[in-house]
C-alpha cells in the first residue's frame, strides 16, 4: 500500500521586487540578482512580514528556463525571525519569458514557476519548519513575486 502525500498551505508571501541586476552572460548562463524589498506573509500557519534586503539569484539556463536561488528573511507578528532558501526553477514558452522579463503580466498557467524552501530559526514556535519538507508554487507579477508555501504532509 503506497501513501499518498497531501500539501497543506501554509502561508503565501508577497514580495516587492525591484529591477534585476544583470551580471552577464557566464559559462553556465546568464547571471541575474534580483533585490527584495520588502514584502507580506499571510497564512494559517505564519502571519508578518519579509524583511527587506533579500535577494533572488537567477541563472538563464536558455530563453525558456531561469533557476532560482532565494535568500531571504521573514518576520511574524510576534517578531519571530525565519531565514528561507528556496531554490527552484521558472519555465515556459520563450516568448511569455520574454515579456515576463519585460516587466508584462503573464497569464500564470503558462509559467511552470516551483521551488523547494529549507527554513532556520530560533524561534520554537517555529521550528516545525525545520523538520517537515516543503514545496512553493510561485508567480511572477510586473513588480512583485507571490509564492504559496505547501507542507507535504
Amino acid at each position: 500500500m503506497t501513501f499518498m502525500p497531501v500539501l497543506d498551505h501554509i502561508f503565501t508571501v508577497s514580495a516587492a521586487v525591484s529591477a534585476p541586476l544583470d551580471v552577464g552572460v557566464t559559462p553556465v548562463g546568464e547571471r541575474r540578482m534580483v533585490p527584495i524589498l520588502g514584502g507580506t506573509v499571510e497564512g494559517p500557519r505564519m502571519s508578518g512580514i519579509v524583511i527587506p534586503g533579500g535577494t533572488d539569484y537567477q541563472i538563464i539556463r536558455d530563453p525558456g528556463l531561469a533557476e532560482i536561488h532565494a535568500r531571504y528573511v521573514l518576520e511574524s507578528k510576534s517578531g519571530a525571525r525565519v531565514y528561507v532558501e528556496n531554490t527552484g526553477i521558472r519555465r515556459g514558452d520563450p516568448e511569455d519569458i520574454a515579456r515576463l522579463r519585460s516587466g508584462k503580466m503573464v497569464d500564470p498557467s503558462l509559467i511552470y514557476f516551483r521551488t523547494t524552501p529549507r527554513f532556520e530559526t530560533s524561534a520554537p514556535e517555529f521550528s516545525w519548519l525545520m523538520r517537515s519538507l516543503f514545496v512553493c508554487v510561485g508567480t511572477r507579477h510586473p513588480d512583485t513575486v507571490e509564492i504559496e508555501f505547501y507542507e507535504v504532509k
